[in-house]
């Protein structure tokens, strides 16, 4: 029996002893891996300094137009790291780009070069050169440079779409200045969207630590090929936490493309107004799931118009493809030529019905937020919210041409009229299907029983409407 029992703690040491030195053996390969992304990687990454002129003030040279670009998405607790300080006339904000072409072309963020009257660019030799802008698109957050530094080492772009969740990546920047600094994580998650509006978003969200100054440079897999720009961080500190986005490389490449090739970036629209299908919303139009782009609003003389797109359509698939929310759906239209006749299957009344959409280009549009209201105000504390009268005076100024409804004024942190997306200058025009013609007329829609039921909503907001759904236990 003692025998038997050394004999077993002898299989079982030796097992234990060839799993550590296996383990060992695969920490010391993911090791040499990162050792030889990094060396692969240095000669292609740069520095980028863009100098706005400001006349009296000027920040300090580790500041990085990351912060304000993203203020909104990290919240009013968001520090000012970098106090300003007088006697300079420029002001300088760092950055990253990646060489991507032998002669001369770099990628960086749109935010990272601004509205520049400088751009320099530094190399891993420290030799320093004035780059010209040859495009950039704001709405992707993308600005394509030129040097005339020729034989440069550019990186591989590679293939976002074949990107995993949970396979190692490597971000690589100039954070706080600090040049040439890699960090290594994972990919968390893909296809995010984090500030929405006229943004086109799809960002792969990553754990390596990207911090200001990243803001341009390129997140590469193990094999050294470029799959994303690193744009923006969640934090509540100014600093990493653990959760970084990056633009994929996919939609990189089709910008950069059209940048040199047309000198902008073209993309083609239906003409309507699109939001997330909630499941209270879902439920409401008799739909199940939330997998679809729900209309909100439909433009005049536009393709969506002239195929018949209607307002509460829930679009669910265009060519084939099921679309998973608005972000997928925005990004797939934009995706086509111009012209291009797409099959838009839609959700109305029950009923599944597919109609033919001749796409047109997508034109620049203002965003112009009209001015606050400040006069007396009703509260409707049922739901959380202020709101008042739509008078000819208020319409001006929100640009509207409603001329009746109720126009939210406040909306209490905290209510139920907040968690269902109500929002300061949304203008109420129908609840239940019954037209809003006033504060009145939206009191009396409130009842104990259409509140514990749910109430689905039609607001505009500069322009654009879109459902709302509320729902209140007494």
């Amino acid at each position: 029996m003692t025998r038997i029992l050394y004999k077993s703690l002898l299989i079982l040491f030796a097992t234990l002893s060839q799993i550590i030195a296996q383990n060992g053996s695969l920490a010391e390969e993911l090791s040499r891996a990162f050792q030889e992304v990094a060396k692969n990687v240095t000669d292609s990454v740069v520095s980028i300094q863009a100098l706005v002129k400001r006349g009296a003030s000027q920040r300090s040279p580790f500041s990085d137009p990351f912060f304000d670009q993203f203020r909104r998405f990290f919240g009013d607790d968001f520090p000012d790291l970098f106090p300003r300080f007088p006697g300079d006339s420029f002001e300088p904000a760092l950055g990253t780009g990646v060489v991507v072409s032998d002669d001369g072309i770099i990628i960086t963020n749109d935010h990272v070069v601004g509205k520049a009257d400088t751009i320099k660019v530094t190399f891993s030799d420290g030799k320093e050169e004035t780059a010209t802008r040859v495009g950039s698109d704001p709405r992707s957050d993308i600005a394509v440079l030129r040097v005339k530094r020729k034989n440069l080492k550019p990186l591989k772009l590679g293939d976002s779409d074949e990107l995993k969740v949970g396979e190692w990546v490597i971000a690589v920047g100039n954070p706080f200045g600090l040049a040439n600094t890699i960090t290594a994580g994972i990919v968390s998650a893909k296809g995010r969207s984090i500030m929405g509006g006229n943004q086109y978003e799809d960002f792969i969200q990553t754990d390596a630590a990207i911090n200001p100054g990243n803001s341009g440079g390129p997140l590469v897999n193990l094999r050294s090929e470029v799959v994303g720009i690193n744009t923006a961080i969640f934090s509540r500190t100014g600093g990493y936490m653990g959760i970084g986005f990056a633009i994929p490389i996919n939609m990189v490449k089709n910008v950069k493309n059209q940048i040199l090739q047309k000198g902008k970036v073209i993309r083609s629209w239906m003409g309507v107004s699109i939001q997330k299908l909630t499941p209270d919303l879902a439920k409401s139009f008799g739909f199940e799931g939330t997998k679809g782009a729900l209309v909100g609003q439909v433009q005049e003389n536009t393709p969506a118009e002239r195929a018949g797109v209607q307002v509460g359509d829930i679009i669910i698939e265009v060519d084939g493809v099921q679309i998973i929310d608005t972000n997928h759906l925005r990004n797939l239209i934009s995706s086509k030529e111009p012209g291009t006749v797409v099959e838009v299957k839609v959700f109305r009344k029950g009923t599944t019905r597919t109609l033919k959409v001749k796409l047109a280009e997508l034109p620049e549009n203002l965003d112009e937020s009209p001015a606050q209201d400040q006069a007396d105000e009703e509260t409707l504390s049922k739901i959380g919210l202020t709101a008042k009268d739509l008078t000819l005076e208020l319409a001006r100024q929100l640009k509207t041409k409603r001329t009746a409804g109720a126009v939210v004024t406040q909306v209490r942190p905290g209510s139920v009229a907040q968690l269902a997306g109500f929002v300061p200058q949304d203008i109420i025009t129908e609840a239940d299907g019954l037209p809003i013609t006033g504060v009145k007329s939206l009191q009396s829609v409130l009842t104990k029983e259409r509140l514990s039921k749910g109430i689905r909503f039609i607001v505009e907001n500069r322009g654009v409407t879109r459902f709302i759904f509320l729902r209140m236990d007494e």
